[in-house]
């Protein structure tokens, strides 16, 4: 388990000292414009004396750093293993990504996790390394995507044979008022992961995309030729990031895989693993987030936001796919991926629930009456989006299991109340 540096980041350069040996203001070493050349021979002495003491201290360090068990034996993580397949999994620190990394661990993956800590949380990375404490198992690099030198260094000191890139921001409401931090942390540093990965000869890429990247189409369900039509900059990113993607992958024997998210809910049945956002980004969360929040009396209550769409009810419809069955997804994904082939699919139930259905599943598995504001719609939302799973169920033997909404939330609700201040 490599312990946790957060005293200098990787892309700083070790500083180094320089030992004067001697010179400076010693007149032995000033240009003598007067008098006898002749040195005198006390200083000379002196100035041996300290070219031994160096060499002597150079000499020990040296024996030291070669008794030195990680002088000696290389990071687990920067040597490829037989049978051992290394992946750095990019925002490993946060809700869907520490999920994808506890599958791949318990799947007997090794796992790199590169994460800022913006969105991510360390409480997270700390569950599993202690769950998966054995040398070569699990390390964590605290590093931003946005630093190109930094994740150069990262590959450069790894052997990685894939990646799953999932770190992003990802709210939609947000990304409607900062539209350029969207694309800089998901468009430009997709771009930084790529660039690191054609230059390192690592060739399998997983990509967490979204549905967003469809818009609102006019047809139910999405299928994966549903135009892609984006109405909001979070979208509008990851349609960018996925042509990025494609394009490169066309002169290249990369293998692609392409994951297109509908709504994510849940937690890790075992309650390891749980969401737990920042305070001040819980407006801009998901739906489960502010139903817990407000039956733990965190907020007043629930703010659902537009009843004037063209569904049953007037509320938004969405797939709601649990966490488990995503990075079971995933996994299937980086099994199938195979070189010179790119594969895009969406990961839903193929079902759709209003928010009004949602909002009393969330009662009954909380057991607790959450109050209700109804509210305007939000910029950039869409009347309703639900998946065709069947080319996933076709090409990568995947189906959705966890389909019980009501039992989802409840799972994620028991991390919740035994977590009430997340990790």
């Amino acid at each position: 388990m490599q312990m946790l540096n957060f005293g200098r980041g990787r892309g700083q350069s070790r500083s180094t000292r320089s030992i004067p040996l001697g010179g400076g203001d010693d007149p032995y070493f000033q240009e003598k414009r007067t008098g006898m050349d002749y040195p005198d021979p006390k200083r000379k002495s002196n100035f041996v004396g300290k070219i031994l003491l160096a060499a002597t201290l150079t000499a020990l360090c040296i024996i030291m750093l070669k008794q030195s068990s990680t002088f000696n034996t290389p990071s687990p993580f920067s040597e490829r293993q037989e049978g051992v397949v290394h992946v750095l999994v990019t925002g490993g620190a946060g809700y869907i990504g520490s999920h994808a990394a506890l599958r791949l661990l318990k799947d007997s993956y090794r796992v790199t996790i590169v994460d800022n800590l913006s969105r991510g949380n360390i409480g997270a990375v700390k569950v599993l390394q202690e769950l998966f404490p054995e040398p070569g198992r699990v390390q964590f690099i605290y590093a931003d995507l946005g630093n190109a030198k930094a994740v150069n260094k990262i590959f450069s000191e790894n052997a990685f044979d894939a990646v799953m890139h999932f770190a992003a921001v990802a709210y939609v409401g947000e990304s409607t008022l900062d539209p350029l931090k969207y694309y800089h942390n998901i468009t430009s540093n997709t771009l930084v992961v790529l660039e690191s990965m054609a230059a390192h000869g690592v060739k399998t890429l997983i990509y967490s995309s979204t549905c967003a990247t469809y818009g609102e189409p006019e047809n139910m369900p999405i299928t994966e030729d549903t135009p892609q039509l984006p109405i909001n900059p979070y979208g509008k990113a990851k349609k960018m990031a996925e042509d990025i993607i494609l394009d490169f992958s066309k002169n290249s024997d990369m293998a692609v895989m392409i994951l297109r998210y509908f709504n994510v809910i849940g937690s890790d049945p075992e309650g390891r693993l749980g969401e737990a956002p920042r305070p001040e980004l819980r407006e801009h969360g998901r739906i489960s987030g502010a139903c817990f929040d407000a039956a733990r009396g965190i907020i007043s209550g629930l703010k659902v936001k537009g009843t004037d769409y063209k569904t049953h009810d007037g509320t938004c419809i969405r797939d709601y796919i649990d966490v488990t069955d995503l990075v079971d997804a995933h996994v299937k994904a980086l099994e199938k991926a195979k070189p010179h082939k790119v594969g895009i699919y969406n990961v839903g139930t193929g079902k759709g629930r209003s928010v009004k259905e949602f909002v009393e599943a969330c009662k009954m598995a909380t057991g607790m009456n959450i109050k209700v504001e109804y509210l305007p719609r939000r910029p950039g939302d869409y009347a309703e989006v639900y998946s065709d799973p069947t080319k996933i169920r076709l090409d990568l033997n995947w189906t959705a299991k966890y389909t019980n909404l009501q039992e989802s939330l409840q799972v994620a609700w028991r991390w919740q109340k035994a977590h009430r201040d997340g990790y």
